[in-house]
């Protein structure tokens, strides 16, 4: 018998996020480690649905606080291309 997922807040926030911004159910499923099947009856019932094809995101205000170091935004922006492409940010390891 199948287990039963017990779906968080954060969970459907996430497939809610991705599929606005055009993510595919293979990649929301392998973010989230399960089935793509299962993804898809989730995203169907909470309601997560793909932007239309002319969509087109409004730009960012030039006025937003900066982003914080190890962004994934701007670590990829930094990386892109590079051997570190696909790495995660380095976290600082404090030692006393």
């Amino acid at each position: 018998m199948p287990k039963k997922i017990e779906w968080t807040q954060a969970q459907d926030l996430q497939i809610r996020r991705m599929r606005a911004e055009g993510a595919s159910w293979d990649a929301i499923a392998a973010v989230l480690g399960i089935t793509r099947w299962t993804v898809i009856e989730r995203g169907r019932r909470i309601g997560a649905r793909r932007p239309p094809p002319d969509f087109r995101p409004a730009p960012e205000s030039p006025s937003r606080d900066p982003l914080p170091a190890g962004h994934p935004r701007s670590w990829g922006v930094l990386t892109q291309g590079t051997v570190l492409e696909g790495t995660p940010y380095p976290m600082p390891v404090f030692t006393r």
